[in-house]
């Protein structure tokens, strides 16, 4: 049985995807710091895939009769196409007798300003209440 043109486009997408994907890619290679440290950089690889295609008649079948086998058929269509993402996710660092696992936790980061921001915000709102009371205070204090 002859493979069929879909086949052959999601074979050659996917040995492309091979290429670029390999486990070199998650674990990435080892850095060497000045103070003797080796750092291993770890990485999440996210990979999406499609691929589609189809055979179309041009409507009219050559003698006439619905026979499948015997319609005027225009070539193959199709297409294929990847994305690939390579985001970092830790730092694996060994030295000075010690391992140590460093996170780089972007949601965490995310939390961290902003729970660092709240507390700005709300001497700032304070500030702008008690300056409003002092208005009003002292608005009212001089019509007596």
């Amino acid at each position: 049985m002859s493979e069929h043109p879909i086949e052959g486009l999601m074979k050659t997408t996917m040995e492309s995807l091979k290429e670029i994907v390999d486990v070199n890619t998650i674990v990435g290679d080892p850095v060497e710091s000045p103070d003797g440290a080796v750092i291993i950089p770890i990485s999440k690889i996210t990979v999406g895939f499609t691929s589609g295609g189809g055979e179309y008649k041009l409507g009219k079948f050559k003698n006439g009769k619905d026979d499948k086998s015997d319609y005027d058929k225009l070539p193959f269509m199709g297409g294929s196409g990847a994305g690939v993402s390579v985001q970092p996710v830790a730092f694996i660092v060994v030295g000075n007798g010690q391992i140590k696992l460093l996170s780089v936790d972007q949601g965490v980061n995310t939390l961290n300003s902003l729970l660092e921001f709240i507390p700005k915000v709300t001497e700032s709102l304070q500030s702008i209440i008690k300056s409003k009371d002092k208005h009003k205070n002292s608005e009212g204090s001089t019509k007596e």
